[in-house]
C-alpha cells in the first residue's frame, strides 16, 4: 500500500484519485463528516471501507489528529496516486514557444507544514511546477497533504538531486530568475516575464549564497510591520499573486 493521507479536505481530494484496492479506515461510532467520507467512497467503487476502533486509528498515524478517518491509497506502477511527479527535463519539453509559465523553486525548505501551505497557494495560483531538493528539504509526505488541503495532489513537483543545476536548465529555456529576499527590489515595482522562476528560501537562513547568485533579480515585498519578516509561506502565497496579477495584465481578455 501507498502513504496514509489524514485530515478531511485532504481525503475527500484523494478519494477522486485513489486506486483500485485504496483502504478508507473510519471509526467506529463516529458520524458526521466520516458518514459522508464512507458515501464518497462507497461512489468510487474501488475503495475498501473499513471501521476499527480508535484506539487501533491512534496507532496507525503516531496519535496525530486523525478525525476518525485515515485513508491508505494502493500503490500503482506510476508511483504514489495522490502526487504528480515530473522532471525539468520533462516539463520544458511540454512547453510550447509562446507559453507563459511560473515555476517555484524552494530551496532548502524544511518544514512540512510550511510546505504543505505553500502548495494551497500554488494550486490557487496555478503554479506550473513546484521544485524542491532531494536533500535538507520537506517533502511531500502525508502531513505535507493533509496542510495542503489535498492541493498537493495538483500540484506538478519535481524532486532533483542538484537544485542549482536545475535552475540553469530553466535559465536556458527561457525563464528569468527571481529570488525572495527582504533586501530586493520590490516585487510592485518588478516586472515579470511570461516565463518566471521564483525562489524562495529556508525558513530561518533565507536563500543559499549559490542559489542567490542564480538569480537574474531579488525581489521582496514591502512591509510595514514591527517583526522582521513575513512567514516564507505568507511570502510565497503574495510573491506568486503579484506574478500571476502581471501575467494576467499583460494578457488581452478575448
Amino acid at each position: 500500500m501507498g502513504e496514509k493521507i489524514f485530515g478531511v479536505h485532504a481525503i475527500e481530494e484523494g478519494l477522486k484519485q485513489a486506486a483500485s484496492g485504496s483502504v478508507l479506515y473510519l471509526c467506529r461510532g463516529m458520524r458526521g463528516h466520516t458518514e459522508a467520507l464512507e458515501r464518497q467512497a462507497v461512489l468510487t467503487g474501488k475503495v475498501i471501507i473499513k471501521k476499527i476502533a480508535k484506539v487501533e486509528m491512534d496507532r496507525m498515524v503516531d496519535q496525530a489528529d486523525h478525525r476518525g478517518a485515515v485513508l491508505e491509497l494502493a500503490s500503482t506502477d506510476k508511483g504514489p496516486s495522490k502526487i504528480q511527479m515530473s522532471t525539468i527535463k520533462e516539463f520544458c519539453a511540454k512547453l510550447k514557444d509562446d507559453e507563459s509559465a511560473l515555476v517555484l523553486v524552494l530551496d532548502e525548505l524544511t518544514d512540512p507544514q510550511n510546505l504543505g501551505a505553500i502548495l494551497r497557494s500554488a494550486d490557487q495560483f496555478s503554479v506550473s511546477l513546484v521544485v524542491i531538493p532531494e536533500r535538507r528539504s520537506a517533502q511531500a509526505n502525508s502531513t505535507v497533504v493533509k496542510v495542503s488541503s489535498g492541493a498537493a495532489q495538483y500540484v506538478p513537483m519535481a524532486v532533483v538531486t542538484n537544485l542549482n543545476r536545475e535552475i540553469e536548465n530553466l535559465k536556458s529555456n527561457g525563464f528569468w530568475v527571481y529570488g525572495a529576499d527582504m533586501a530586493g527590489k520590490e516585487s510592485f515595482k518588478t516586472v515579470f516575464p511570461k516565463r518566471t522562476v521564483l525562489v524562495m528560501g529556508n525558513e530561518g537562513k533565507g536563500l543559499r549564497d549559490l542559489t542567490k547568485s542564480l538569480c537574474d533579480q531579488i525581489v521582496s515585498i514591502p512591509t510595514t510591520g514591527h517583526i522582521d519578516s513575513l512567514n516564507v509561506s505568507v511570502a510565497t502565497g503574495i510573491l506568486l499573486y503579484e506574478v500571476r496579477r502581471q501575467q494576467a495584465v499583460a494578457t488581452p481578455s478575448k
